[in-house]
């Protein structure tokens, strides 16, 4: 007969267990989700997100983030049923555990560096995946999808490529607003890639109206 312990670690990797609270060491910079779901901040900035554990993927330098390379990078190491992810749900990509955290941002930028560090996972040389849902109250035509990064990134909005941001950058409020994507009255769901070699990593993300004010009147919830 297999021991229990066996048992417990078979479950979790096939995302069978509770999700986890999150750990002491995340406390500075994120929180357990907590209720069903959560407003954008009072400027508009989503704080609720499914984060994946990060993705080694070693750089020594920031500076070769060219559009190629980061789109090549993101297709390689891009996990299956994205769209599907848990909270608390443990993936194998490449032979490697990977646990989903569902969690609040303390901050309107999402300190994902933190989140590395807080979850024991590498800092440097690194992927992130990103995944939330906005339900809009009605049809919002005029919405446009506003990112800042460190280091490079690229968003998808309900499947669609909505924003992206090379090179070595730092990250800056608003530093690429898209053009008008629109948010669908219902589930819209929004993922992002985050990619660093050395130094810090964090993002933020809102959606802003026709004329840059933040759209608040939405609710966010990890799937």
């Amino acid at each position: 007969m297999r021991k229990l312990p066996a048992l417990i670690a078979a479950a979790a990797l096939l995302g069978a267990a509770s999700p986890p609270a999150a750990s002491p060491a995340l406390a500075p910079w994120f929180a357990p989700a907590a209720g069903a779901s959560a407003a954008p901040d009072e400027d508009g900035f989503i704080r609720r997100w499914l984060l994946l554990e990060p993705i080694a993927k070693p750089n020594r330098t920031n500076q070769l983030f060219t559009s190629a390379y980061v789109r090549e990078a993101f297709a390689a190491d891009r996990p299956a049923a994205l769209e599907q992810a848990r909270a608390g749900q443990m993936i194998r990509h490449k032979g490697t555990p990977l646990r989903w955290h569902a969690l609040d941002s303390a901050l309107w930028d999402v300190k994902l560096f933190g989140f590395a560090q807080g979850t024991g996972k590498p800092t440097y040389g690194v992927i992130f995946w990103a995944v939330t849902v906005i339900d809009a109250p009605r049809d919002m035509p005029e919405a446009h999808l506003a990112v800042g990064s460190n280091s490079a990134s690229q968003w998808w909005l309900n499947g669609q490529e909505t924003a992206a941001l090379f090179g070595d950058r730092r990250m800056v409020m608003d530093d690429v607003i898209s053009p008008a994507v629109g948010l669908r009255k219902g589930r819209n769901v929004l993922v992002g890639a985050v990619i660093n070699g050395p130094g810090l990593s964090d993002f933020c993300v809102r959606f802003v109206g026709a004329k840059g004010q933040p759209i608040r009147d939405l609710l966010v919830r990890v799937p």
